[in-house]
Formats: C-alpha cells, structure tokens, sequence
C-alpha cells in the first residue's frame, strides 16, 4: 500500500462529552481526549447526540450542515447533522427530537431503541462529513458499541467506508446495554444477519450491545493498564473475561489524564485562596475555611479526609460504614460529599449525627464544594470495589491532597505508594477489599501527617508535581490508531 504524507482523520463516537453534555468520566473524557489528538497532529470529529439539556448557548452556535432519513428495523427516522467547531476540533451533534430531546440523557425504556438509532446515525453520519474521509471510527461504551456491527454488516463493500477501521473503548465493563432479544428486529434491524445474531447474543432470549463491539472492532482499548488486564478475569471482566482473554492481543490500556489548566490551585477561582507546589501557604487557609463551611472544628492540626463519590458499592462504601467508628474515634475529620444508594446515604447522616464536628456528610452533588474538598483536605479517600480509570485521584494530587486507595484498576496505575525509607510516593495505598486494611493504610497516612511533616510535604510537593496531562494519552492513542493505517505518516 503506498504511503500517504497526511494528518490522521478520525471519529470520536461518544454518548457525552464536556462541557456539552456529561454525567461522569467518559463526558471528561470525549472532551478533553479529541482536543489534544487535534494538538499532536490528527483531524478529529466528535459525535454526539443532540440532547434537550444541552445549554441554550451551544445551540444557538450550532450551523446547520446536513439531514437525511435512516433505516433503523422497520422505522425510516429523520436525522440531523448540527455542527459546532471548537479548538480545533468538530463537533457534530445528531439531531432527532423523539429519541433525544428528553430531561436527561439516560434512564429511559427505550434506551436500546435510543443508542441504536445514534450508532446507526454515526455510521450514515460518515458520508455526510463535509471534505473529511474517515479513517477511524473511535467509539465509547455501550451507547456507541453498535457502530462497528452496523459498519460491518450494512456498509462494508461502499467506498467510503472500506477505509475505516474501528477502536472501541471500555470505560467500564459493568454497564454493557442488555436487551430482550426483540431489538435485534425492532431497533437494530439485524435480526436476518446470522453473523450478528451468533455474536450479539449472550444468554437466553438476551443481547449485549457492547458484546458486539468487542467482537467487530479492529482493535480494543480501555482506560487504564491495570483494568487492562484485570477485564481478562472473572471477576472484572463481568460475563466477558472470556472474549477479553480472546483478544488480549487487540487490546490496550491507556490511562486517562485530565485537565491540568482547569485543575491548577494556582488559577482555580472557585477556591478560597491560590497556591502552588513552590507556595503551599494558600492550602492552609482552604483547609480552615472548608472545615468551617461543614462544620468541623477549625483545627489545623487534625487530618481532614474527603471522599467525593457516588455512594455505591463499587466505590467501596461498605469499607467506609465498617471502618468509620474506628477512624473517627481518634483525631481524624472525614467529610463526604455524594448521592448514591439509600443504605449508604442513611448510614453517612448517622455518622453525621453521633460525631458532630469530626463529621460531615453532604448528601448532595455540589461542583463548587468537590473543588473545595479538593483544595482544602488532607488525604483523599477511595477504597473502590473496582476502579477502571479514577479521576478523582490524579484531581486531588493536584491540590496537594494525597490520595488513599485500594490497588484496583487506574488508582494502582497513577498512585505511588509511599515508601518511607526512600521518601519515595505520592499517596498511600492497600491491596485488598478489607475494611481493617482500609483503616490501617489511612491511619498509617495520618500518622506520618502528624509525626512527619517534611516527609508530609515532600508527598505533596510530588503528588502536585505528577503531569496528568492528555499529552502522553493522545500519543499512546496515536500509535494505536497508525497500527490500524500504517500507511498513514504525518505531514
């Protein structure tokens, strides 16, 4: 195949991206991964669907470029295409009022109706792009995991299309899109495609979106190298260990980074005082000022602990609610701020209750206070069941707040456990879901906060040092898409 001088042209699928649209870490990522790929040299598209909730002020920017009419099971739907262009970067929006102009993104009956439609439309989408031939088709998660069947099984031969080749990416294995088998006629109208229906379904009378894309897509990735390998066991690997195992070799982990400018304690004006790995002075008066907006005694010399989390199982609640009687029995502070299950929220307003002061539970999702419990606590705590990626860490690093977390998934990956002979570290870490283990490892990070403090600061000042920037992700990402066109070299 003769080699091409030019930029690699690729389509981010994805279900939510910042600042559009988001509910967690995949929106941070679809809008902060596309922008730096654009920085190292590719053309990326983005595309999403165009929900009702998304903010007044981007729909009034957004340029009309293309409609048509797409076959999906017996329906012919009018899609949309809305055009935003943005750092570099374009954003295309898929317009259909009856599947997307709702008060949320998800958490309808017709989800699997909803996501086939936008994975059917992303694929029709790609001869519609003006003067952009795709070259990967980079789709995200369950809501996207269609694409790569429909690219295959209704596409493939056309012109266009024979040149793209398909990444998908697992954010987190648990949510796979699992429908009665009826959609396969209804929604997805592959029920007389006996290669698809052999590879969708994954029990009785029951089919699995992301199953498809496991199988279809030309090479597999997911955000972290840890979870990586963690997806090939049963455990992890939720009723898929098998089909990870089968493809061990398509497969890459690469940890996810975040916005070093939005998270910087040296600009960040939503917290009460700036400061920086050269100046720590400003984190003391964010510490005083957060442990007197919940209620905590103003005392400087007693370790404050966060936790901003949903309030799930799978974020290690169950550690929390067996270990917290026996950490806040001594002079140690928690805060957490979360919604989550009602067992938990429950059991966090009790502690609230019996330790008025060393305790604070806010039962609430509160952006400008997760930043402030970033800025303004010690140690940050998450004892997750399973962790694919984790964010939270690597934004709590940054305000020199070190981390607590059980070595799973990305929180192996992006903390360094400290080691007190070298000073090696830069947060404190335990290997097994066991609440005892949990409590040993804060308690052993509080007793160097209060015996140790140069150690202390010397964690921060290198947790704070730590550059979770998108650069080393796009690149990795980079090299995975010109494994699938080697003939593509830069300009």
């Amino acid at each position: 195949m003769a080699t091409q001088r030019r930029d690699l042209r690729v389509v981010f699928a994805s279900a939510e991206a910042a600042p559009f649209c988001k509910t967690g870490g995949l929106g941070d990522v679809a809008g902060s991964l596309p922008k730096a790929l654009v920085k190292q040299g590719c053309q990326v598209v983005v595309m999403l669907p165009k929900y009702g909730t998304i903010k007044q002020e981007y729909v009034d920017r957004m340029e009309h470029v293309a409609d048509f009419y797409l076959n999906l099971g017996w329906r012919n739907e009018y899609c949309g295409l809305e055009r935003i262009v943005e750092d570099g970067v374009q954003w295309y929006f898929i317009d259909n009022e009856k599947y997307f102009k709702r008060g949320s993104l998800y958490g309808y009956f017709d989800d699997g109706e909803r996501f086939a439609f936008f994975s059917k439309a992303v694929t029709e989408s790609l001869q519609y792009l003006p003067d952009f031939r795709c070259d990967v088709l980079h789709c995200n998660d369950w809501q996207t995991a269609l694409a790569p069947v429909f690219l295959r099984e209704f596409y493939q031969g056309l012109p266009l299309y024979d040149n793209v080749r398909t990444v998908y990416s697992i954010h987190n294995a648990k949510f796979q899109g699992q429908y009665g088998d009826t959609v396969l006629e209804d929604a997805c109208g592959l029920a007389g495609v006996q290669a698809a229906v052999a590879q969708l379904y994954c029990g009785p009378k029951t089919v699995n979106y992301m199953q498809g894309a496991l199988i279809y897509s030309d090479l597999l990735s997911t955000v972290s190298p840890t979870y990586a390998k963690e997806l090939r066991t049963p455990f992890f690997g939720e009723g898929m260990d098998g089909i990870f195992r089968q493809r061990e070799g398509a497969m890459v982990g690469i940890l996810n980074g975040i916005d070093m400018d939005a998270w910087n304690p040296a600009t960040d004006p939503n917290i009460p005082a700036r400061f920086s790995v050269d100046d720590m002075s400003g984190k003391a008066e964010c510490k005083a000022r957060l442990q007197e907006e919940l209620g905590l005694e103003v005392n400087p010399h007693r370790p404050l602990v966060a936790m901003v989390t949903r309030l799930t199982k799978q974020k290690g609640l169950d550690l929390v609610q067996y270990g917290l009687e026996r950490v806040l029995g001594r002079s140690v502070q928690v805060a957490v701020l979360g919604t989550g299950d009602r067992c938990y929220e429950d059991s966090l307003r009790y502690f609230d209750w019996k330790y008025r002061g060393s305790m604070c539970a806010r039962i609430d999702f509160d952006l400008g206070l997760s930043q402030r419990m970033y800025a303004g606590a010690d140690l940050f705590l998450m004892p997750s069941l399973f962790e694919p990626c984790g964010l939270s860490q690597m934004m709590s690093m940054r305000y020199g707040t070190l981390p607590v977390v059980r070595e799973t998934g990305g929180l192996k990956d992006s903390v360094i456990p400290y080691n007190k002979f070298t000073g090696e570290g830069t947060g404190f870490s335990f290997a097994n879901f066991n609440g005892d283990e949990m409590v040993d490892c804060l308690m052993n990070a509080c007793e160097v906060f209060w015996t140790d403090q140069a150690a202390w600061q010397n964690l921060q000042r290198q947790a704070m040092s730590v550059d979770f920037s998108w650069t080393k992700a796009a690149s990795q990402y980079i090299d995975m898409y010109r494994r699938l066109h080697p003939e593509v070299t830069p300009v």
